[in-house]
Order: C-alpha cells, then structure tokens, then sequence
C-alpha cells in the first residue's frame, strides 16, 4: 500500500520528525520525543500536523435540517460562528465517526453563485473516504452540495497556554473574543485561514486550515519562533489526560454514544428524527450494560489498548486506552466495564503480561487546566 503524504512531510522529516504510517498516511509519531512535545504543549506552545484529517463543506438552503438527520445533537443550538462536537451514527445507534461541525452562516457562492447556508465538517482520517461517501449518499439527494474543503492544503492544531499569544502575533489581531468552539477567518502567511478555537490536547488552542504553500511558510515561521513542533505520540498522550475519545478505541460502529459516556451528545429532547434515534431512546429508558470508565494504576505498569480488566479476579472488561501520563506521573487508562463495576473509587486490575495490576476507578478527565 502506498501512504499518503502531507504538504509537510519534508518539511516534518527536515525539523527531526520520525515517520510512520497512520490510518494510511505517513506521519510524524515524534520530533525531539514525547515527553519534551507533551511537556510543551501544557506548559508553553506545540504545532501539529493535521493535515491528514479530512475537510468537508456542505451548502444548501436546508444544510442543517439535512445534517440533523445524520446526528444525535441538536445542530440548531449553535448559529453562524459557532461549532459543536457530535457523531454520525448507524442504525443501531453505533458510532460511524466523530466529527465537528462548524456553521459559517449564509456564505456567497463561488463565480458568482448565489449565497448559501454553509457548513464545514472536520472527519478523522481513518474514517474520511467512508464518511464522505455515506455523507453524500445521503445529503446529496435533498440539493445538498458537498465538496473536499482541505484539497491539498494543510491543517495546523497550535496548541497551549501560549497558543492565543503566539497566533495573535502573527495575525496582527485580538483573539480574546474569540471563544472555545468559536471560528472566523483570518489572514495568516500571506493567505486567508480558517481558524477555529478547537483541538484535542485538553488546552487551548487553534486548528488552522491554509493553502498549502501557506501552511508550509506558517510552520516555518513558527518552528524559527521556538514553537515545538509535536508528532502523533504526544498528541495521544495529551487527548488521554483530558479523556477525548479516539476513533477505534474508546467508540466505533458496535458502540452507541450511551455507551462511551457521550450521553452529552444525545439531544432526544429535541423532536427531530435521526439514524439511530430508537435505540437510543430505548437505551436511555432502560440504561446500558457497560461503561467507559478512568482507571488509574497503582505501580508503574502501563495498561495498552485491549488489556483485560479484572473485577474479584474475573475478566469483566477491556482497556480502550492506556500510557503514562507524564502530567501527572502515573499510568492512566479508559476502560469498558459492566455498569456495576463502574462506580468511582470501585477497584479493579489490569492483566498486564499475565499480571494482574491494582487499579482504581476515577474521575475523568484525569488532567484538567
């Protein structure tokens, strides 16, 4: 299988990056090692490349009432500006993908078109032919026009306590009104970027989608300002301390939203009809069988993805994943148990290497600025 590259993969290669393939792409998993781009991301500033995510715009009149079909979260509770978190779903309530959904308001139309309801939708890698796919069987019959937002142009997280101070320098604006989940358009290396006020490290922080020849002079620019350039491995690490799911590991399409403890995304309040509705109104009267919990370990064993968790020394469950934090100074998991396993301070085991290794039951996020 040939990977496919990023507009910065020389340039990653260039500043130490160690490559590797990830969800079909050639990435970099490290730069100077995780701890250091950990490190720096929650005490000063990191720059990733997201450029492998996948970048959907959606017009129409009738975009949002279209989407709201595909999603369990009220897309009407956000207006132009604004963005949320939510999931595609099956027909069994499963998880297709998750994703963010901005909403840039009426936006005029190339050549001329007339103005239209924009808005753009932010896919995970793994997931971005499939998604695509399914997204345009089934928006794409009700008028709804779907194109490929990123092309070959690429996508910057800028991550940190100093990610506003950083951004603000070179943009020559206050971004102090912009808020978490907020997004506008600003002009950054000589383009105009789409930056919202999202990422997945549990800091503050930017995703930025540029031109590609912009992009490149933009993490030039930032690497030559001292900001540390992150891989892959240290992304993992900080979205584990603040407890973000990742796709294939804590959710996939046999998990309902319930079930991973992202009731919060499930508006059944709201009378609109969607893929999966019925199972998980079903689900809420009734309760679900198993949980995602925090687990935290006792000694210096770390628990991996698909671990078994042990409860009065039988196998009741499974890690979905696990490091070191190197926040907080010990191993951290996310686990799937029965729900009566899942109360906090409840104590478990992980079998690591056919030992079971005391754990306990906490409170998620294990980290949290």
């Amino acid at each position: 299988m040939t990977l496919l590259h990023t507009p910065l993969f020389e340039a990653a290669r260039a500043a130490g990056g160690r490559m590797v393939p990830f969800a079909g792409w050639e990435m970099a998993v490290q730069f100077a090692g995780l701890v250091a781009e950990h490190t720096a991301v929650r005490s000063h500033c990191g720059v990733f490349d997201i450029s492998h995510m996948g970048v959907l715009g959606l017009r129409g009149d009738g975009v949002k009432d279209a989407l709201q079909g595909l999603v369990p979260t009220d897309l009407f509770r956000i207006g132009p500006g604004e963005a949320c978190y939510t999931v595609l779903l099956n027909e069994a309530g499963g998880i297709r993908d998750d994703l963010i959904v901005y909403d840039r308001g009426w936006r005029q139309g190339a050549k001329g078109e007339a103005a239209s309801h924009e808005l753009v939708l932010v896919i995970n890698a793994a997931c971005a032919d499939t998604d695509t796919a399914w997204i345009c069987s089934q928006l794409e019959p009700a008028g709804i026009a779907i194109d490929d937002r990123k092309g070959d142009g690429v996508l910057l997280a800028l991550q940190g306590p100093e990610a506003q101070v950083r951004l603000e320098a070179l943009c020559g604006e206050s971004l102090s009104g912009l808020p978490r989940f907020g997004h506008r358009e600003l002009e950054l290396a000589g383009a105009t970027a789409f930056v919202g006020r999202t990422g997945y490290t549990g800091e503050d922080g930017f995703e930025l989608l540029l031109p590609a020849q912009a992009g490149l002079n933009l993490w030039s620019q930032l690497l030559e300002e001292g900001v540390t350039p992150c891989g892959l491995g240290a992304r993992d690490t900080l979205r584990l301390e603040a407890a973000m799911h990742l796709y294939g590991s804590e959710m996939d399409a046999s998990t309902t939203p319930l079930e991973v403890g992202l009731g919060w995304l499930v508006h059944l309040e709201m009378p609109k009809p969607f893929i999966g509705r019925a199972v998980l109104e079903r689900q809420s009267a009734e309760g679900v069988e198993r949980r995602l919990v925090g687990l935290e370990l006792q000694g210096r064993a770390i628990a991996r993805h698909g671990y078994p968790v042990l409860h009065n020394g039988a196998v009741v469950g499974e890690v979905t994943s696990g490091s070191w934090s190197p926040s907080l100074g010990k191993a951290i998991a996310l686990a799937s148990v029965p729900v009566a396993a899942a109360k906090l301070g409840t104590e478990l085991a992980v079998e690591v290497r056919g030992k079971a290794e005391p754990a306990t039951v906490v409170k998620r996020p294990f980290y949290r600025r």
